[in-house]
């Protein structure tokens, strides 16, 4: 283990940010105004259980306001604290930026094992933090946005909402007060997979640009390449089987809270979730080796890495042994300031958490845009776009008909090119576009500047410079 310290989760998020602006031409008040967090909010309260008054700390922290409403998630997790709320605050606000999400940004957070409580005594922790926050508008449609994060879901969103619209019983908007909900209380198709979903598209558009592709030296395309996520919960477990059954990868490894499964034949995503779920971790499962000791996985031969578990897990104790070529970062903050640059120095490409998850807020964002129009996406146009489309099938085939039948329209193209775009349809393809055109404008500035020499570093001097523009619009 290496005897320099290893900065925290916020100082490794202040000293990427000054390694960009350093690479800028800000004015110093404004550089200065885009670091700080604005405010956060420390809420006690209590709530009675077990014949007893229990006391929770809860946070709320708002970065920046240069867009409205701010957009950020709330966790469940022991290790919560207003350092870390307040460093992925700062990282909602670029991500929000480079994905041209309309938001300023903020997190959430509150210090609770939510495996040590029922699903009753959870309702009445969550009502109550929501009602804290609500009555300070950091939950509020126009204001403060919360959306799912580590150890919530849908089932809290939902009553997090509900609690909101039973304290504004006039707001007509009051479901886009958080996101993330589940489909019939105002949710939107594709939300609880948009995280990994977005990840899938991020690797897909890294492999369309062949350049990108040779500076991490690897070769073809997404099939076959033999990948190693830790952390199967939402968003590893969604990366991982859409990579898997839809791009041609292979999961060799799968590392958990109770060690991990490694198989160079490739693993079952779907078993091995279905076996978390059942058993609480993955020891004992039968179709991979397990070991104990899961962060060892870390450092087997892989051509991609995702992390998408817990801030810091590779650090200097373990960078330099990390040998996978490309590491995505599905997590927040999951390579710390001094790992990153023991990585970048021995070449390995590494694609940042400011964009690889952003598919999470940029589906919150369609969500939050679905309860303010109150209609859901395809409902208007959806038939007479198939309408349309029958129209020049029949023309073709009457074509087809005239040139002696021999040239056909096959059923199979016709089911297609036939059915109109449903709402997860369209989530898909926004968030495609999304991930897309946000992986080329960080590109561009890599491949441009040659003061850049990495995909986070260009990450944020996109983001930062979409903040500072939004700040002299507003004449600050």
């Amino acid at each position: 283990m290496s005897t320099i310290k290893e900065p925290s989760f916020r100082e490794s998020v202040d000293l990427m940010f000054n390694r960009a602006v350093a690479l800028m031409d800000l004015p110093p008040g404004l550089e200065e105004k885009i670091r700080v967090c604005n405010a956060t909010y420390t809420v006690r309260f209590g709530v009675r259980l077990r014949g007893e008054i229990k006391t929770f700390t809860g946070y709320r922290s708002v970065h920046s306001e240069h867009m409205e409403p701010v957009k950020g998630g709330i966790r469940f997790a022991m290790g919560v604290n207003q350092d870390e709320v307040e460093a992925l605050a700062a990282l909602m606000t670029y991500k929000c930026a480079l994905v041209e999400a309309p938001f300023g940004g903020s997190k959430g957070g509150l210090r609770i094992d939510p495996r040590q409580y029922d699903e009753h005594e959870l309702e009445r922790i969550t009502r109550r933090f929501a009602y804290e926050l609500a009555k300070r508008d950091l939950i509020h449609p126009s204001q403060n946005v919360p959306a799912p994060d580590m150890g919530t879901g849908e089932r809290e969103m939902a009553w997090m909402a509900d609690q909101y619209a039973r304290m504004n019983t006039t707001d007509i908007n009051a479901r886009a007060c958080v996101t993330g909900k589940p489909l019939n209380a105002g949710g939107i198709a594709g939300r609880v997979e948009a995280t990994g979903r977005g990840v899938q598209y991020a690797l897909q558009e890294f492999f369309r640009e062949p350049l990108d592709i040779q500076k991490a030296g690897l070769s073809g395309s997404l099939d076959g390449k033999r990948v190693i996520v830790q952390g199967l919960g939402n968003v590893g477990y969604h990366a991982a089987k859409f990579l898997s059954e839809e791009d041609g990868c292979k999961i060799i490894g799968v590392i958990e809270r109770d060690g991990a499964l490694f198989s160079p034949d490739g693993i079952d995503v779907d078993a091995v979730q279905q076996w978390l779920a059942k058993n609480g971790g993955v020891s004992g499962f039968p179709d991979a080796t397990y070991t104990e000791n899961g962060a060892a996985i870390l450092e087997e031969d892989c051509d991609i890495l995702i992390p998408a578990a817990l801030e810091g897990v590779i650090n200097l104790g373990n960078a330099d042994n990390i040998k996978a070529p490309l590491i995505i970062e599905a997590a927040n903050g999951p390579i710390t300031a001094g790992a990153d640059n023991i990585l970048r120095k021995k070449g390995t490409v590494i694609i940042p958490d400011m964009y690889a998850n952003a598919g999470g807020v940029t589906v919150s964002y369609f969500e939050w845009v679905k309860n303010l129009s109150h209609i859901r996406f395809g409902r208007m146009q959806r038939r007479q776009e198939e309408a349309r489309h029958q129209l020049v099938v029949d023309e073709l085939e009457q074509i087809s008909a005239a040139l002696g039948g021999q040239y056909k329209l096959t059923d199979g193209f016709k089911q297609k090119y036939l059915r109109g775009a449903g709402e997860l349809e369209l989530v898909r393809s926004g968030l495609d576009d999304t991930m897309r055109i946000a992986y080329q404008s960080m590109r561009d500035v890599w491949h441009s500047r040659d003061d850049v020499e990495d995909l986070r570093t260009a990450a944020y001097l996109v983001s930062i410079e979409k903040v500072a523009a939004s700040y002299r619009a507003k004449g600050l």
